[in-house]
């Protein structure tokens, strides 16, 4: 089973790590599990006016790695086949999309974030588990 766990350095994000890596040690299969990591970079696109495309790209990749680190070091330690994609964009789309193409399931974690803001507009979660045709786990 090809597993997807989006992962943005918050622990609900980690404590989805390691439930793919519960499941898929309980699955006893041979299981593959991938870190994504997406950043919107629509806010920033005005910053590379100022500071250039290649510091921008360099920041959010420099986030992402710092993001990845705990979650990389629990897979490594569980012994589990992985690998990680980086991409910006809006990020709900493009977890959905990168799902849909290649992946069996998403586990990702909930911020728990409440009040008016999520009604409105809807956690990332929120919109993964609406959008994505694959099965979507969620984690606290």
């Amino acid at each position: 089973m090809k597993i997807l766990v989006a992962v943005d350095g918050s622990k609900p994000s980690l404590n989805a790590v390691k439930y793919a890596v519960k499941l898929a040690s309980g699955l006893r299969t041979n299981d593959h599990i991938t870190l994504i990591n997406v950043h919107d970079d629509q806010g920033l696109r005005h910053a590379q006016h100022f500071v250039g495309k290649d510091q921008v790209q360099d920041y959010l990749r420099e986030l992402s790695d710092k993001e990845l680190k705990s979650a990389l070091a629990v897979l490594v330690k569980a012994g589990v086949k992985h690998d990680s994609i980086i991409q910006t964009g809006h990020v709900a789309e493009i977890i959905s999309n990168v799902a849909d193409k290649k992946f069996d399931m998403v586990v990702m974690g909930t911020k728990g974030r409440a009040g008016v803001v999520d009604l409105l507009v809807g956690s990332v979660a929120q919109r993964v588990l609406a959008t994505c045709k694959k099965p979507v786990l969620l984690v606290k």
